[in-house]
């Protein structure tokens, strides 16, 4: 094992007796069927704020930027290509940029379009608020549209699950790591290395490391493979599946809003 792991194991560790997550009802309510597995989109908001060219509201308000401070925020999670569309010879590549959107094609216009707005008790509002500043641009119907409406997954399990998982990542000594981290430079390897810190040896297979800007240098996302029929069990070793890489740099800028 390198230094720079060793340092990191070390350091990490009493996070780690901290970070672990029993199953949380919400995600075992979430139902799993004719797909293989999730992946949940998480977004390191500045970085994808600094490096989009036409910034949603969320970029640009400072009370939904102050919602960012507790770590990752959620993107979305997507089911993997389900079987009954495979069947119809629909491939993963079309399925990953159209998903439920094959079956009934999104409206014309805004993310606020894609779907009718959501009839959430107040404390799952609130969860959701904080999870997802991306609400402010109507992001959560769109996921839920493109993502889950066509598969039969409630609205609100679905959502209850996804604010459980971002809270778990969060909360983890890999959430942790990157937090600490926030307005400076780390090491790709070093990112990885957390990962498995905080969810065990060789899990680093699991994480896709998104990056855009400059040289692909500016972290703004991570995608972490979740077994369909394990959900409850997560962050277990057990319970991820592997991702294919990103494309970031070697050294990666962990962005901070001013």
């Amino acid at each position: 094992m390198r230094s720079w792991q060793r340092g990191l194991w070390a350091g990490l560790a009493l996070l780690l007796l901290v970070s672990a997550a029993p199953a949380d009802t919400a995600l075992e309510r979430l139902p799993a069927e004719g797909f293989e597995h999730y992946t949940l989109a998480l977004t390191w908001h500045p970085g994808f704020c600094s490096t989009h060219d036409r910034p949603p509201r969320e970029c640009r308000e400072p009370s939904l930027q102050a919602q960012t401070a507790q770590g990752f925020v959620l993107h979305g999670l997507w089911p993997s290509l389900p079987q009954r569309f495979a069947e119809q010879g629909i491939d993963r590549r079309s399925w990953w940029r159209e998903g439920c959107f094959l079956e009934s094609p999104r409206a014309d216009g805004s993310f606020c379009r894609a779907h009718p707005p959501f009839g959430f008790d107040e404390a799952l509002r609130e969860q959701l608020d904080d999870a997802m500043p991306g609400r402010a641009s109507c992001l959560d119907r769109y996921q839920y549209a493109k993502h889950a409406a066509c598969l039969g997954l409630p609205e609100e399990d679905y959502f209850a699950a996804s604010v459980t998982l971002v809270e778990i990542v969060n909360e983890s000594a890999f959430g942790a790591f990157v937090a600490l981290n926030q307005g400076g430079e780390v090491h790709r390897n070093d990112l990885i290395a957390a990962f498995e810190a905080a969810f065990g040896e060789g899990t680093g297979r699991a994480l896709r490391l998104e990056c855009h800007g400059r040289g692909n240098r500016t972290l703004t996302e991570v995608r972490i493979g979740i077994a369909a029929d394990r959900l409850a069990d997560f962050p277990a070793r057990d319970s991820l599946v592997a991702q294919d890489r990103g494309r970031c740099a070697t050294r990666l800028h962990i962005a901070v809003f001013d």
